[in-house]
This record gives C-alpha cells, structure tokens and sequence, in this order.
C-alpha cells in the first residue's frame, strides 16, 4: 500500500491560482511515476499531468498545457500541481495517484493508487 494525501483545494474566481500537494507514504516513492487526474460530477475520470521519477519528463493533458505544472520534491515525498489561469471548467475533485509498473500514463487503470481527493471549484 502506498497512502497519497492530497490538499491545496479550494474555492477561487475565475483567473486566479492553486497548488495541490500530495504526499506519500513509503520509502520508494522515488521510483513511482505519478500522476495527477480529475473527476467533475457525472463525468469519466481524467487524466490532468503525470510527472516521471526523476521530474525531468512531465506530461499534459492539452486542456491544462501552459497553465498548469506538475513537479515533483522526492525528498519530501511530495507531488505538486501548480494551477493558473482557472477557469469554470477546471472544476473538479483531483486526486493524485502513483504507478507502480508499467503502462500508459493517461490512463486511470495503469495507476496502482489513489488518494482520496480534493475539491477544487472555480466560480466564475
């Protein structure tokens, strides 16, 4: 098991910022390529940013390229999501998640797991 503990969500207008974190739990959280999806209500879960082990590969979603950045502090444990530019449909509850083996990064299902959430709603 690998516990992830999201946090940074909240309510902000249209335009403004927010930084998500989670932290992991576990000694190997080095070698796990994590990722970062999103939820709105009766809607599929979505793939947002995935960042590599080492931070140097990083990937988008095209819905978030140039507002958002994904980085990584193996050190602490810790991923992060910087937010700008928020926009009404960035709403959503985002969760971290962290791959263990093999497979491709936009996919829910290649993701080993999963924390538990956190809301981010954008008024406009």
């Amino acid at each position: 098991q690998v516990p992830l503990v999201e946090s940074g969500g909240g309510l902000v207008q249209a335009g403004g910022s927010l930084r998500l974190s989670c932290v992991a739990s576990g000694r190997t959280f080095s070698t796990y390529f994590m990722g970062w999806f999103r939820q709105a209500p009766g809607k599929e879960r979505d793939f947002v940013a995935g960042i590599g082990w080492s931070g140097a590969s990083t990937f988008y979603a095209d819905s978030v390229k140039g507002r958002f950045t994904i980085s990584r502090d193996n050190a602490k444990s810790t991923v992060y999501l910087q937010m700008n530019s928020l926009k009404p449909e960035d709403t959503a509850v985002y969760y971290c998640a962290a791959r263990i083996r093999a497979g491709s990064y936009y996919l829910p299902s290649s993701y080993d797991y999963w924390g538990q959430g956190t809301q981010v709603t954008v008024s406009s």
